[in-house]
């Protein structure tokens, strides 16, 4: 595996030293690629347009990113600003010098990568339901061949820069990036032949939502009990890390956990609470648009609460809760309050 790191480290050195001024725009690349983008600007913009779509996306997201974390653990892979400095490969000779940005050090191991492993399927889920709409359109056999290959080259370029960009940040190995987007994939194909999540009822939605939960922590438990310590990539990051700040807990596997398990369960509590998205103003455009823009926004206001790490508990709950909120809004809360309000003015206009 030495071997193999090395030429990761050297492509992340030649990446950083070609490319040096595309420094900003692989952070962006890399902090865009996060599924905080599908949970908070893909999914309600996708719920409002063709609901089944934003369910599957949820589901492939987050069994996506639990898959992805367990593969972590078995796998226990090394991230390349901390191996560069405790690796014995170089021998005498210096070792190459890695830069680090705010987003390199990731608390967890490194194989394979979530970022990209999300991102394609994520990407794969919505490439194919645009080219799904398409046929049910009857688009033209020559438009419909155009689509397709612009929508799978847009994927591969999106893929490709989100791989360049992990490797750049030197969170991540290549070999890591590829086996996380094959995994992506793999993931969104599966789900695209799942039926039953459309009709799950909330309380199938609690159950599968505490089955992973409750899986995690055992399999946790378990490998702890055998003497393997899954939070040893949590010391190398304080250990080889530029700056403390830069070490964030959010980046932990139990903090990815619970922010996954809390948006399963919102989105089980989203789709079984009375709301009003099938009122009889849902189907009409300005009602979705409406819907869409201030799920956004109030999104975005959700989004800019921050938690303290310091009591780890308390973060995990209240990450718990912001990640079930955000499911909420765009489900329930934003659709009812639009209804209420068009009501309320309806009734004030015949009175």
């Amino acid at each position: 595996m030495d071997l193999l790191h090395s030429w990761g480290v050297s492509l992340a050195v030649h990446l950083q030293t070609e490319y040096s001024a595309y420094e900003s725009w692989f952070q962006v690349v890399s902090s865009v690629a996060d599924l905080h983008t599908t949970f908070f600007i893909f999914f309600p913009i996708w719920f409002h347009l063709k609901r089944d779509v934003a369910i599957k996306l949820i589901w492939v997201a987050v069994i996506g990113d639990w898959f992805n974390m367990v593969l972590k653990w078995v796998l226990s892979g090394e991230r390349p600003y901390w191996w560069v400095h405790e690796t014995k490969f170089y021998g005498t000779d210096a070792a190459p010098a890695l830069r680090q940005v705010p987003i390199t050090c990731e608390t967890g191991p490194g194989s394979p990568s979530g970022h990209a492993m999300g991102s394609a399927g994520v990407g794969y889920v919505m490439v194919t339901a645009a080219l799904s709409i398409a046929a049910q359109r009857k688009c033209p056999v020559l438009l419909y061949w155009l689509l397709q290959i612009l929508l799978w080259m847009l994927l591969g370029l999106v893929e490709l820069l989100v791989c360049m960009s992990r490797v750049y940040v030197a969170a991540h190995f290549p070999h890591q990036v590829i086996s996380g987007v094959i995994s992506g994939i793999i993931v969104a194909e599966v789900f695209s032949r799942q039926q039953w999540i459309y009709r799950a009822s909330l309380h199938r939605y609690f159950n599968v939502t505490l089955f992973l939960l409750v899986f995690a922590v055992g399999f946790y438990v378990l490998l702890k009990a055998l003497g393997v310590d899954l939070l040893w990539t949590l010391e190398k990051a304080q250990k080889w890390c530029n700056h403390p700040t830069w070490v964030h807990m959010d980046t932990s596997p139990f903090a990815s956990l619970l922010r996954n398990m809390g948006t399963l369960f919102g989105l089980g509590l989203g789709l079984h609470l009375p709301n009003g998205f099938e009122s009889k103003y849902s189907r009409s455009a300005p009602f979705r648009t409406g819907c869409i823009g201030v799920s956004l926004v109030l999104l975005q206001l959700l989004d800019s609460l921050t938690f303290s790490s310091n009591n780890q508990a308390i973060f995990y709950l209240l990450s718990f809760a912001k990640s079930t909120a955000a499911l909420l809004v765009p489900t329930t809360l934003v659709p009812g309050g639009i209804s209420l309000l068009l009501l309320g003015k309806k009734y004030e206009k015949n009175s």
